[in-house]
C-alpha cells in the first residue's frame, strides 16, 4: 500500500510453521480482518499447548526503496540455520524440458510427443555443458502424466521412468559433462499419493547426484488431497492450511538429510523459513511465465513491476525468465521487450535462476543469451536504486564471487527515461558498463519489442547513466570491474 501522503506499508508474516497461513478479508472500506485458512473439518490448527505462533509483520517505509529493504525483518524473524554446513548447495543457473510443454510442441505424457526422453535431454545437457549451465531440469519424466493428471495425481511414481527416459544413463552422462539433472516431483497437489513415496523419490536422487528438486502442487480440482482418518480415506485441504504448513516442511526436512535443495511451485507461501532451512532455496507462488505461453490475459509488463513490490518482498522467485522468442503458444506475442527478459535476471531474485527459452532460441540470439551466461544467480549486496509502485523498478546488485555488480530495470505499460546513479560502484574502481537496452523502436506491443541495442562504455562510481525504457521494456547492464 501507498498513501496518499507517500507513506509505504506491507503487511505479510513470519515464521509459518505448523500453523494456518493468515489472511487478510476486506470487511467494508479500508478495513481488513485477518483469518486463518481453513482445515477439512475442525478449527484451523490444532497444537498441544504451549506452542509458537507466526509473526505477524507490518512494514512501514517512506518511499518504495525503504519497503524493499524493509523486507529483512520477514526473514530475520526466524530461528536461524538448524542445518548446519549447506556449502553443498550453489547457487545456479539451469535450462530445462519445459518450455516446449507449455508451447505444446512437446508432451508432459508418454507418447510420439513426449519431451523428457533420453536423446532430447542428452541435447539439453549438451546445451548446458557448452554454455556453462549447472542444471538441466526435466518435466514428464516419470509415470503418471498420462490422462488428467491434474485432476488428482493418484498415478504419479517419483520412482519409476517411463521407458524412454533412462535417468540412470542421464545422470551420469551430466555429471561427467559437470551438469547436474534436476529433479521434479509433481503431485498435482494429492500428498495422500506422495507422501508416502517421498523417502523414496528422494533417495533416488541422492543415489544418482542429483542435488535439487522442483516439486510442484499444480490442482486444477481446487483443493490439497490429503489422507484421512481411515486408511485409503482421504479429504481436500487448502493449499495454505495447518496440513499444507507441516507438508511442506516435511519435504524440506527430508531433501536436507540427503543434501537434496527444494524449489517448489504452487507453494506455500515464504514466510522467511529459508533462513531456518537454507535448502528451501527458492519458490514460485505467483504468476510466472509459463502464463506468457498459453494465458489469456498474458502477464503484462506492470505485473514484474508489482511482484517487485508485493511477492517480492516475502523472498525469492523462480520465475523462470529469459524467453527471448519472445512469443508463445501458436506464435502469440509475449507482452515484453528482449531486453526486459535480460533485465528479470537482476530484479527478479532467486539463488536458482532458468533459461526457460528453448536451445535452438538461444542459439539464434547469441549476443542478448550472453548476459544470461554472465548474470550471476546470487548477490553479496542488493540496492534499489530507483522505483515507484505501478511504475517501474531498478536494481543494482553486486555478484557474490566478483567485484562486478549488474544493473537490471523494467517499466510498465510505459516508456520511461531514467538517470541512475553509479554511487554503488567502488570509488577509485573503473568498470565498463556493457549495456544491453530496448532498440530505438522497441515496443512490447509491436513486432519491434524484439530490437535490441548492444553496447560498451567506461564507467566510474561518479558517473550518472541514462537508462531508456521502451514501453513494456527493460535494461540489463553488466559493470565489469577492470
Amino acid at each position: 500500500m501507498r498513501t496518499k501522503a507517500g507513506l509505504h506499508l506491507a503487511i505479510h508474516e513470519a515464521a509459518l510453521v505448523d500453523y494456518a497461513s493468515m489472511w487478510l478479508r476486506r470487511v467494508e472500506g479500508q478495513r481488513f480482518k485477518a483469518r486463518l485458512a481453513p482445515a477439512a473439518d475442525g478449527p484451523s490448527v490444532v497444537r498441544d499447548v504451549p506452542f509458537v505462533t507466526p509473526w505477524r509483520v507490518v512494514l512501514v517505509a517512506p518511499d518504495a526503496a525503504g519497503l524493499v529493504a524493509a523486507s529483512d525483518i520477514i526473514l530475520n524473524l526466524n530461528e536461524p540455520n538448524a542445518l548446519g554446513d549447506v556449502s553443498w548447495f550453489r547457487p545456479h543457473k539451469y535450462v530445462g524440458v519445459w518450455w516446449e510443454m507449455h508451447l505444446e510442441t512437446a508432451s508432459w505424457a508418454s507418447g510420439p510427443k513426449h519431451g523428457a526422453t533420453t536423446a532430447n535431454t542428452r541435447r539439453y545437457i549438451d546445451f548446458a555443458a557448452k554454455h556453462g549451465f549447472r542444471g538441466v531440469l526435466v518435466e514428464g519424466w516419470n509415470v503418471g502424466w498420462d490422462g488428467d493428471w491434474f485432476a488428482n495425481g493418484a498415478d504419479f511414481s517419483f520412482t519409476k521412468a517411463y521407458p524412454d527416459f533412462d535417468i540412470e544413463a542421464l545422470s551420469a552422462y551430466g555429471l561427467k559433462k559437470g551438469v547436474h539433472l534436476i529433479g521434479h516431483h509433481e503431485t498435482s497437489a494429492n500428498i495422500a499419493n506422495y507422501e508416502p513415496q517421498l523417502a523414496a523419490g528422494l533417495d533416488l536422487y541422492q543415489r544418482l547426484g542429483i542435488d535439487a528438486v522442483k516439486t510442484g502442487y499444480v490442482a486444477d480440482a481446487g483443493g490439497v488431497q490429503a489422507a484421512g482418518r481411515m486408511v485409503g480415506q482421504s479429504k481436500f485441504e487448502w493449499h495454505d492450511g495447518q496440513r499444507m504448513s507441516r507438508h511442506h516442511l516435511l519435504v524440506v526436512t527430508e531433501a536436507a538429510k540427503r543434501k537434496i535443495a527444494v524449489n517448489p511451485h504452487e507453494p506455500i507461501k515464504d514466510t522467511g523459513l529459508r533462513r531456518t532451512y537454507p535448502n528451501w532455496v527458492s519458490r514460485e507462488g505467483a504468476r510466472g511465465m509459463e502464463y506468457n505461453a498459453w494465458g489469456d490475459p498474458k502477464n503484462p509488463p506492470g505485473h514484474e513491476v508489482d511482484l517487485v513490490y508485493t511477492r517480492m518482498l516475502s523472498g525469492p522467485m523462480d520465475y523462470t525468465p529469459g524467453i527471448l522468442s519472445l512469443t508463445g503458444r501458436g506464435g502469440t506475442p509475449i507482452p515484453s521487450t528482449m531486453a526486459r527478459q535480460l533485465a528479470l535476471y537482476v530484479t527478479l531474485y532467486s539463488p536458482i535462476q532458468m533459461a526457460a527459452d528453448l536451445p535452438e532460441t538461444y542459439e539464434k540470439h547469441l549476443a542478448a543469451f550472453q548476459f544470461i551466461k554472465d548474470v550471476p544467480a546470487d548477490w553479496s549486496e542488493s540496492r534499489l536504486v530507483s522505483g515507484e509502485m505501478g511504475s517501474h523498478a531498478a536494481f543494482a546488485r553486486k555478484d557474490r564471487n566478483s567485484e562486478d555488480w549488474y544493473l537490471g530495470a523494467i517499466t510498465n505499460e510505459k516508456g520511461r527515461a531514467l538517470t541512475i546513479p553509479l554511487g554503488f560502484l567502488t570509488a577509485g574502481k573503473r568498470y565498463e558498463a556493457q549495456i544491453y537496452a530496448d532498440g530505438a523502436d522497441a515496443d512490447y506491443r509491436r513486432e519491434t519489442r524484439s530490437a535490441i541495442r548492444i553496447t560498451r562504455r567506461i564507467v566510474t562510481s561518479t558517473d550518472q547513466l541514462p537508462v531508456l525504457l521502451a514501453p513494456g521494456g527493460g535494461q540489463a547492464i553488466r559493470f565489469r570491474a577492470l
